[in-house]
């Protein structure tokens, strides 16, 4: 088995290929430039990226490149899959927070300094939150255009994206895993039809396993609000927005972790898990054969879906 760790999209980066005997030279030293190269498409943090251009250029048509296309493109997926409850037009919503700049930064810089001053919790009124179906696409000339005023932000799926993506590309040389900051992508099984085990870690004690998974192929993605949060306006803000209302949500689950066919789709669906809560959460990834999960109550419970038990090491 050879690893390469590395960070990019603000988390760390884990690769691992199990190379096919006698096979093709595989592409793991070339990882990192793949996500270096995603990146500078994707992130909302680089003034040069091609999403923060995109963003600059609202109200226009702005012709963009394929990896823009396909992400955004996923992302109106996520959002009519879980009836807006992942959003990409919760940009102006996220740095009301306080997140305006990359977690490492929100961290370090002292409360007075996060976010604007004059800058109001967006309420459920807001186009620039519930609107992001009128954004309009032309496939034929791979062009976006964004309602006057309105900016998105990919966050939501673009590292679930970008490991199933490099677990294709490190897939054609043998096994691959890739770990994009919790987004894991599996391209199929280790040698003999062996499943990957992957620990799904206590948000209350992070060096403790409340369960292992075994996972053949297929994505694993967590999402939380114990880690990525923040003071500002003299309260703690989380990164995980309601799109109903804009602000952190408001929910009994500190963290959840689904798997799904994808890491993109188990991305958005943590995220619908939690802001939903224990009990709609828990039903809602009943009510999806493709979904299971686990969810870990502020209270300390945990809460397992229905078909969690098939990825279960008993």
């Amino acid at each position: 088995m050879e690893r390469l760790e590395f960070r990019a999209m603000g988390s760390q980066m884990i690769a691992l290929v199990e190379p096919r005997p006698g096979g093709a030279a595989h592409p793991l030293a070339e990882v990192r430039g793949w996500f270096d190269t995603w990146e500078q498409h994707l992130s909302r943090f680089r003034d040069d990226s091609e999403l923060s251009r995109l963003n600059r250029a609202s109200g226009a048509w702005t012709s963009v490149s394929p990896v823009l296309w396909e992400v955004v493109d996923a992302a109106f997926a996520a959002a009519a899959q879980t009836g807006g409850l992942v959003s990409p037009a919760l940009l102006d919503a996220l740095e009301a927070t306080g997140y305006d700049r990359s977690f490492e930064l929100v961290r370090a810089a002292p409360e007075a300094a996060r976010g604007r001053a004059d800058a109001p919790i967006l309420q459920t009124s807001s186009p620039s939150v519930l609107a992001w179906w009128t954004i309009r696409r032309d496939a034929a000339v791979r062009a976006l255009h964004l309602p006057r005023g309105l900016r998105i932000d990919l966050g939501g799926i673009a590292k679930g994206w970008a490991a199933d993506r490099a677990a294709q590309l490190l897939g054609r040389s043998g096994p691959a895993l890739v770990d994009a900051g919790g987004d894991i992508a599996v391209s199929g099984p280790l040698p003999g039809g062996t499943a990957w085990s992957i620990g799904v870690a206590d948000p209350r004690a992070p060096d403790a396993d409340l369960e292992m998974l075994l996972l053949h192929r297929g994505g694993i993605a967590t999402s939380g609000r114990d880690y990525r949060r923040w003071q500002h306006g003299g309260a703690w803000q989380h990164h995980i927005l309601d799109p109903r209302t804009g602000r952190p949500a408001a929910t009994d689950v500190l963290s959840a972790t689904v798997v799904a066919p994808t890491a993109r789709e188990a991305e958005a669906a943590a995220k619908v898990a939690l802001i939903l809560g224990s009990h709609d959460g828990q039903a809602w990834l009943d009510a999806r054969p493709a979904l299971a999960g686990l969810l870990v109550l502020e209270d300390g419970d945990v809460v397992r879906s229905r078909r969690l038990h098939e990825y279960v090491w008993a």
